[in-house]
């Protein structure tokens, strides 16, 4: 396969434990890079803007193409311009590679906030697209949570199958759908509380961490405040965030007190509690296994990589599917 706009490969690592392999990647943010090249050595990363790589740089004798275009055009917390926003539009650059290339199968990940009513005529617009590509398309809405991820996230999965194969797909059915099964922060976290620090002055690297387990440290701001952040030890994380100021509190301090409309606080006595949670512990809320090495200079590109990536396991249950669809 081949995967664009990988980021840190947390997409690209499931498929590589369902047995795919990913002779090319392509990611353009800089501070994503090492991260990248250490933990998927067999894949050349090209690095140049997608909008500018030619289909030729692409091997052609493919059985599919995965990524996920950047979301934040997409998103509820952002200003969803949808496909008007130059970010939106990047996923026509994933449709011109795909529509070269022609592989057995695709698939696109974003967020929910891509359903929403506004974005309506866009996603039609998208769906067309990829049916014009020659396609069947399977659209699917999941939770995080019922793939053996201890997180509430919803994402949206834009599968494909070339028409000519006459694949039905039928997206898989989550390995911890009954709640019985669900991951909790307790299952995934609790040891590392235990070694966690915080990040060093000015939230760089802090070289005493042990494996990635630094927090970001400072203020909270008035939004953040405004809603409950700590999830307790037997529920699921909240959906990871892509930014060290903004990441959920750690379950060992007790929920936020409400006080009023957009007003929580912490608990009296309890405030020395209160810290977000470590890159290696939303690393593994997200499912990246502890040999999973993040290169960074400054914190928040670890929380940022991390919260993009799609979680390991999500996409490793998703890629069994899809190759037993292709046996």
């Amino acid at each position: 396969m081949i995967s664009l706009f990988s980021g840190c490969g947390g997409l690209d690592l499931g498929f590589e434990r369902a047995g795919f392999e990913i002779p090319v990647a392509n990611e353009f943010d800089s501070s994503i890079w090492q991260t990248f090249r250490l933990n998927h050595p067999k894949s050349e990363l090209l690095t140049e803007d997608v909008r500018t790589l030619s289909v030729d740089f692409f091997p052609d004798d493919i059985d599919g193409i995965i990524g996920g275009p950047p979301c934040q055009s997409w998103s509820e917390a952002g200003a969803q311009r949808g496909i008007q926003d130059s970010r939106g539009k990047l996923f026509l650059d994933y449709i011109r590679i795909l529509q070269a290339k022609q592989p057995k199968f695709f698939l696109a990940e974003n967020v929910s906030g891509m359903l929403a009513n506004r974005h309506s005529e866009s996603v039609k617009f998208i769906t067309k697209l990829f049916k014009d590509c020659g396609y069947n398309l399977f659209v699917t809405l999941v939770n995080a949570k019922n793939y053996g991820v201890a997180q509430e996230r919803k994402r949206v999965f834009y599968i494909g199958f070339r028409q000519d194969l006459k694949i039905n797909f039928k997206f898989p059915r989550g390995s911890t759908e009954i709640d019985s099964k669900k991951l909790t922060l307790r299952n995934v976290i609790w040891d590392l509380q235990f070694s966690a620090i915080p990040s060093a002055l000015g939230n760089y690297h802090n070289v005493q961490a042990e494996n990635n387990n630094e927090f970001f440290t400072g203020t909270y701001s008035t939004i953040f405040m405004s809603r409950n952040r700590v999830k307790s030890w037997d529920e699921q994380a909240f959906t990871v965030q892509a930014s060290g100021r903004h990441c959920q509190l750690h379950p060992q301090a007790p929920k936020m007190i409400f006080f009023g409309q957009n007003d929580r606080r912490f608990v009296k006595g309890k405030e020395h509690l209160y810290r977000r949670m470590t890159v290696r512990e939303i690393a593994r809320v997200q499912g990246f296994p502890d040999d999973f090495k993040f290169v960074y200079s400054k914190i928040d590109d670890a929380y940022k990589m991390i919260g993009n990536a799609v979680p390991v396991p999500l996409a490793y249950e998703i890629a069994v599917a899809i190759r037993n669809h292709l046996a």
